[in-house]
């Protein structure tokens, strides 16, 4: 898995202090950002922390590459639906021996492993036969329509892997391009860096969290799962490991501000 912040809001913090200094003030559009210093600024990011005042945040954005993730991942992370997607299609883009994600579990178990392996190559196997099948019967009715060969040919495999994709497993790997702003990234850590969340969106989560906390250590200086700064809201279902989150995290932020 790679993960790269590629752009983000510049000055995010004081962009921030100045949208709610905008909401407690007097002062006009010119002179809102006169006297922010960096101690004002993290005295409005505590205070909106504090009272729950979370609109300003949504001001500042940030934007990641991400690359060598599943399918199956992608499934999870489109649900956050306050946030901004472009992933590899499978639909334009022919999966030439195609990457996949192998589970830690999996990894761990050769036979496991074997048995996983051989289902991959099976699915390639199967998608390039497919493809074939499909690309021969459309390259004819292109034909037939009066394309030359080359376009009849490009037309063809751009149709065939439409339908040939279907048999692509979630463990296919893909590239995501994601946007969202900061305040729907709090809500995806406190839900995504849970120890209950799946281990490879959970492991997706704690790369991006540690990029935007290199940026913005004051505006996610209380983000994490919600154990990290209160109580754990998974009930029942609870990890039972709230302490040793929360030590984690502070280690993480320690090591995040030595660099």
């Amino acid at each position: 898995m790679k993960v790269r912040l590629i752009a983000y809001t510049p000055d995010p913090e004081r962009l921030i202090a100045g949208a709610a200094k905008n909401c407690y003030s007097s002062t006009d559009v010119d002179g809102i950002f006169e006297g922010l210093t960096d101690d004002k600024v993290k005295s409005f990011l505590g205070m909106l922390t504090d009272i729950g005042h979370e609109s300003p945040i949504e001001h500042v954005s940030f934007s990641f590459a991400i690359e060598g993730v599943s399918r199956s991942l992608l499934a999870q992370i489109t649900r956050h639906r306050i946030a901004s997607f472009s992933v590899q299609s499978q639909r334009y883009v022919k999966e030439r021996g195609f990457e996949y994600i192998v589970p830690p579990e999996i990894e761990c178990i050769p036979e496991a492993k074997e048995k996983f392996i051989k289902a991959m190559e099976d699915d390639q196997r199967t998608y390039e036969e497919l493809t074939a099948i499909l690309q021969q019967k459309h390259f004819n009715e292109f034909l037939a329509k009066g394309f030359d060969e080359k376009k009849a040919k490009s037309k063809a495999e751009k149709k065939a892997i439409e339908d040939a994709r279907y048999v692509l497993p979630n463990a296919c790997a893909t590239r995501i391009m994601m946007t969202a702003n900061a305040r729907s990234l709090q809500n995806f850590f406190r839900l995504r860096c849970c120890n209950r969340a799946q281990w490879e969106i959970r492991e997706l989560a704690e790369k991006m969290y540690a990029l935007v906390y290199e940026v913005a250590p004051t505006l996610f200086s209380k983000s994490g799962p919600s154990c990290v700064d209160g109580s754990c809201t998974e009930g029942n279902m609870t990890c039972g490991e709230a302490c040793k989150v929360r030590e984690y995290y502070k280690s993480m932020r320690e090591k995040l501000n030595n660099n």
